[in-house]
């Protein structure tokens, strides 16, 4: 919710998850994002992108002069300590995972003195432009509120409930109380269909209890014991919170128009499953044991792409469905003025021609994993290949999406050459049927055309793309998929010249310049951080460690206090910049420790 002097820093956001959908909660305690009952539905809090009239559920200490907080062990649930003069709280946050329902569950105990406690409660559904209508029910254990709006119902339980306020159609609820030492409270808040009955309430504290232990219980499966242990455990608990318990789709971050440049038109929305982040995803956890996740996205990838390869898109919806049209919320004013709010996302007719590289990468270590290949998932990537085939020559708009003009890109040539250096592989080296002697012809033919005309001899680099003389942060991954060795000569220079033209600040890049680069948008950008865990990845494979290390610290130095990584940073103002948490940024992180770790002869 913003405050009096400016939107909330997106950094002050702690993350809370059930595996289906995703809350932002402030610093002092006000969930101001919530998409109940999956991560792309519409917020019925959705103050984060416009005022508190907009929806949020605040439970605040307003005279604190210190608050502390901490995730309790590997785990989203979140614990705050506040400090007031003349008393301490404890106040602990988390949502448990229902099968009927979505829920946030809010505690409060006063550990010493007494402090005064402000509760407000504001639904509104439709990304904030819906009214509910808001009344006091009786559920069979006591008065509740519920909140009500077409497809739905919030019901508001609690020992003490805020009361309505309406006037200058404020429609809230809100309550002031000074709690003492030994004083324990609890809400919860419950999303169901309005239209199916209310479900009983669920233990309390064992409902917080279980949800720890079940994130703890999928973060000991990494068994990760190398450097950096606290970090990459954060980050991919991160990748889990952000992946469909029930479809397995990943979506690559919990928010929508979260402004890559503040005041500006860079604001998308990340609510959806990208073939390419989420195949990155998938090879960040194959690297770290998580086997039955690899099985239930390759799963779920079936089913999404299913029909004529040449459909095949590069988002779908977290269920698999393909229409996301984009569109505007004009009610909405934007987080710090930026505009306009999207929900839904244009890329989703766009030609990317890396993105089944990415995805054929992430299947092949699943096959060198031992996940055994089933005669549909084969069949899949054999059709999916044989339509690259026929397309990977002509202009797309690339790794990042550009709006300007499609264009000849070396990053998305490479990626083709991988998905064919995949399939080639799965025939030599795991028996798999296909057209191996076709397939390797078309491979050795995409590399001579990426030497020919991704290649600048004079400036001693890759290009973006054909005819550029200009670079890209996306070329870093380069030698990740074995097209040119780390401590190749032209892998080297690539990395200096990136390192040149896109470093801002020690270990932070850029993707790319804009002014040199149409994307067809106005206005610039901030670091990308995924760039930097390319950086350190590219930096270890290469051999210099310490420089992967500096870059590498440099990530968990701008981390949140919760850990939490971000699209983007300001290194002018210290602060996060666009959609959080974002995957892309945690999983490049993760894959960036795991090189350091096996150059420097780590064990996990």
């Amino acid at each position: 919710m913003p405050s009096g002097s400016g939107p909330i820093p997106i950094g002050d956001y702690a993350v809370l998850g059930d595996g289906r959908t995703a809350a932002l909660l402030s610093r002092t305690g006000s969930v101001d994002w919530w998409c109940p009952p999956r991560f792309d539905s519409p917020a019925c809090f959705a103050a984060l992108l416009g005022g508190p009239e907009h929806g949020h559920w605040s439970l605040t200490v307003p005279d604190a002069i210190e608050r502390t907080r901490r995730w309790l062990g590997d785990s989203f649930v979140l614990e705050t300590t506040v400090r007031t003069p003349t008393g301490v709280a404890v106040l602990i946050d988390a949502m448990p995972a229902r099968e009927d329902g979505a829920e946030i569950v809010r505690e409060l105990r006063v550990t010493a003195g007494h402090v005064r406690v402000s509760h407000e409660w504001v639904v509104r559904p439709g990304y904030g432009a819906v009214l509910p209508w808001v009344h006091r029910v009786q559920d069979g254990n006591g008065a509740a509120v519920q909140a009500v709006a077409g497809p739905d119902r919030l019901l508001l339980r609690g020992d003490r409930l805020p009361h309505p306020v309406t006037e200058s159609g404020q429609h809230a609820h809100r309550d002031e109380f000074t709690a003492v030492a030994g004083d324990e409270l609890r809400w919860s808040l419950l999303w169901t269909p309005s239209w199916q009955a209310i479900p009983p309430p669920a233990d309390g504290h064992g409902e917080v209890r279980a949800a720890q232990d079940a994130w703890g219980q999928w973060a000991r499966r990494s068994h990760y014991r190398g450097s950096y242990r606290e970090e990459v455990v954060r980050s991919l608990l991160v990748l889990r919170l952000l992946t469909d318990r029930d479809t397995g789709g990943i979506v690559a971050a919990a928010t929508t128009s979260l402004p890559e440049d503040p005041g500006g038109v860079r604001n998308w929305d990340y609510r959806f499953c990208w073939l390419r982040d989420a195949a990155m995803t998938l090879h960040a956890l194959l690297e770290h044991g998580y086997r039955e996740e690899a099985q239930a996205w390759r799963q779920w990838l079936l089913r999404a792409v299913a029909g004529d390869p040449a459909d095949l898109q590069i988002v779908y919806g977290v269920d698999g469905r393909r229409d996301l049209a984009e569109r505007e919320l004009s009610h909405l004013p934007g987080y710090a003025g930026s505009t306009p709010v999207r929900v839904g996302n244009a890329a989703v007719g766009q030609v990317q021609n890396d993105v089944l590289g990415e995805v054929m990468c992430a299947l092949a270590l699943a096959r060198d994993c031992g996940i055994p290949e089933s005669p549909d998932s084969w069949s899949l990537q054999v059709h999916l290949v044989e339509a690259l085939i026929a397309t990977w020559d002509q202009s797309d708009r690339g790794i990042w999406e550009v709006r300007g003009a499609p264009r000849r890109f070396t990053h998305s040539a490479v990626m083709a050459w991988a998905a064919l250096d995949r399939v080639v592989a799965a025939v030599t080296d795991h028996g798999l049927p296909g057209p191996v002697d076709r397939w390797t012809q078309v491979r050795d033919r995409i590399r001579a055309e990426v030497m020919d005309w991704g290649w600048n001899a004079e400036l001693g680099t890759f290009v973006q793309s054909a005819g550029a003389r200009h670079t890209d942060a996306a070329l870093l991954q380069l030698s990740q998929v074995g097209f040119l060795p780390a401590d190749d000569p032209r892998m080297r220079g690539t990395v200096a010249a990136i390192r040149a033209e896109l470093e801002v600040a020690p270990g932070l890049l850029l993707r790319y310049r804009t002014a040199c680069a149409d994307d067809g948008l106005p206005g610039t950008e901030h670091p990308f951080l995924a760039c930097s865990g390319w950086l350190a990845d590219a930096l270890a494979r290469a051999g210099d460690v310490d420089g992967a290390e500096l870059v590498l610290g440099t990530l968990t130095h701008i981390a949140t206090d919760l850990g939490l990584l971000a699209e983007e940073f300001d290194p002018s103002t210290g602060r996060m910049i666009g959609n959080v948490p974002q995957a892309l940024s945690h999983l490049a992180f993760v894959r960036a420790v795991h090189q350091h770790d096996l150059a420097t002869g780590m064990r996990r």
